[in-house]
């Protein structure tokens, strides 16, 4: 294909199966990101790509492929891991022939989708890329992920003298709410397109009223539902 490329809705379809057969053999998956991130991530990407009008060549595959390549957690060199896959996301589309004008914009947003890159997404479709991944932090799914990395981690749930940070810095290296006051919760502010930050507000909300009935139980606070009598 040359340049000035146009897909139909059919040949992007086509390109996706070889998009999907690629993340699947090439991603190194641990439980924070595996197949279900990336297909969540697509899904939310190309609902945003649709609200704002973007350019679903360069978004589509950018979501896809946005973790082919990605250290662990606690590696050194963890910001370079979205450049990497970049690179080697683009280097794919080559061999599969994708048209060559949407390459850059797909490596930048790859690039940029990281939060620990800590790139500015200078394109509507790197901004959407880098929202649908955010946003998967966010809400149940973002709960949910919290906890399982956590785990794993070994940190504990709260820390029992001031579960919620009232009084002291949030320190998630030990505590896994802490990792809400510290990166969670500030994710909504730093939304890039309007329909993004719509969701990631209502997602956080979602959240905050979690750590609301959390700390009633904590407390020992028992919740009696509307017309029942205590």
């Amino acid at each position: 294909m040359g340049t000035d490329v146009v897909l139909s809705a059919a040949q992007l379809h086509d390109f996706e199966r070889q998009f999907l057969a690629f993340i699947q053999r090439e991603m190194k998956q641990d439980l924070a990101h595996d197949m279900n991130h990336v297909s969540r991530v697509v899904r939310t990407a190309k609902s945003l790509c649709r609200k704002e009008q973007a350019i679903a060549e360069v978004v589509v595959p950018a979501a896809y492929l946005h973790d082919c390549f990605s250290y662990g957690k606690e590696h050194p060199e963890r910001r370079e891991s979205s450049s990497i896959a970049a690179g080697e996301a683009v280097y794919f589309l080559e061999e599969i022939s994708y048209p060559v004008q949407y390459l850059n914009a797909i490596h930048h947003a790859i690039v940029a989708h990281s939060f620990s890159a800590n790139v500015q997404a200078q394109t509507l479709e790197a901004q959407i890329v880098q929202d649908a991944d955010r946003l998967d932090a966010l809400g149940a799914i973002g709960i949910a992920r919290c906890v399982q990395v956590s785990s794993s981690l070994g940190r504990a749930l709260y820390e029992a003298a001031d579960p919620f940070c009232g009084a002291r810095e949030p320190d998630d290296d030990i505590y896994t709410i802490d990792h809400f006051y510290r990166k969670l919760y500030r994710l909504s502010e730093q939304m890039n397109t309007p329909s993004g930050r719509e969701e990631a507000t209502r997602r956080t909300q979602y959240m905050r009223d979690f750590l609301q009935q959390l700390q009633g139980e904590i407390d020992g606070e028992f919740v009696v539902p509307s017309g029942e009598h205590k």
